[in-house]
């Protein structure tokens, strides 16, 4: 549990240097602690691994002012938890379902749990994020998403990739961007 804590704040301060994330930007972590014990996704959840997981990145995200949204797993359509605070703020539509062990996944029962006023919502347009055992958050991802190579490969035995946000490039040949 120890090795998890350290990996996982590793690649998220990484992430965050990177990305460069400004206050109220939104942070989605998409999470199968399946894969992370070396499991087949979704046959071998680790509740105490999604609490230590989300309790960190929470952690992480409260000290740089960001919003946390943490995916469910395919049994719930990928909805994603979040603060009450960041679906007002970003005018996204609750919807009536809460997250078990085997419908939601050990990360989303954890942000139910620690979150505290915890809504889900169906989708979300995040500005960076972490994928943990290939969960596929690329759908909550603001256009235009660019890839991010991490130090950190795996957290335990799973995949781990991340992700950040960009504007779209628009104006053609003659346009100038500030990148």
């Amino acid at each position: 549990m120890e090795q998890i804590r350290k990996e996982i704040n590793k690649a998220v301060e990484e992430l965050l240097k990177i990305a460069k994330l400004e206050k109220n930007n939104i942070f989605v972590l998409g999470c199968s602690t399946s894969e992370i014990v070396g499991s087949h996704i979704g046959k071998g959840s680790v509740p105490q691994i999604g609490e230590l997981i989300v309790t960190e990145i929470k952690k992480v995200c409260e000290k740089n002012l960001l919003f946390f949204a943490v995916q469910c797993c395919e049994h719930l359509n990928r909805a994603l938890v979040v603060e009450k605070e960041c679906m007002e703020k970003y005018n996204l539509e609750q919807v009536s379902v809460v997250p078990q062990i085997h419908a939601g996944g050990s990360a989303a029962t954890a942000a139910m749990k620690s979150f505290k006023q915890p809504v889900v919502i169906e989708r979300i347009q995040a500005h960076a994020g972490i994928d943990i055992g290939d969960t596929f958050i690329g759908m909550h991802l603001k256009s235009v998403v660019v890839p991010v190579r991490l130090g950190i490969k795996k957290i335990g035995k799973a995949h781990l990739t991340a992700a950040r946000t960009r504007p779209k490039l628009i104006g053609g040949e003659r346009a100038k961007y500030n990148l």
